[in-house]
């Protein structure tokens, strides 16, 4: 009877690839919470971004119509478009919607609490 194997031959053994496989499962559970992270982190530096051209466009907007600090802040479509202040409306990379408030005000994102970092000014 022949040897399925040759003495030369070499392979790896079911350990071998297990050991392999459970280092990989090891690097997994380290980097993916790492990059979740890092995604969040990313989203709400957008988001801040976003808050900081809806505020910009709104105090434009009130120097154009002289509005003051108490009075209420312009509709998205008043400052964003083509050939407003913004040229597109922002969005919320998270899914939260902003909300322009007065003109004294800062504008805000609905999720800026629930999430972490925050989504605020």
């Amino acid at each position: 009877m022949k040897a399925l194997r040759k003495k030369d031959e070499r392979g790896f053994t079911l350990i071998e690839i297990m050991i392999v496989v459970l280092i990989i499962g090891i690097l997994l559970a380290i980097a993916v919470p790492n990059f979740v992270k890092a995604r969040e982190t990313s989203r709400a530096k957008a988001c801040v971004s976003n808050l900081k051209q809806i505020d910009s466009a709104k105090e434009q907007w009130a120097m154009d119509t002289k509005a003051g600090d108490t009075d209420p802040g312009p509709l998205m479509t008043a400052i964003a478009g083509s050939g407003l202040y913004i040229k597109a409306e922002p969005e919320c990379p998270s899914g939260g919607v902003y909300t322009i408030g007065l003109i004294g005000a800062d504008p805000t994102c609905s999720i800026a609490a629930t999430t972490t970092p925050p989504h605020e000014l």
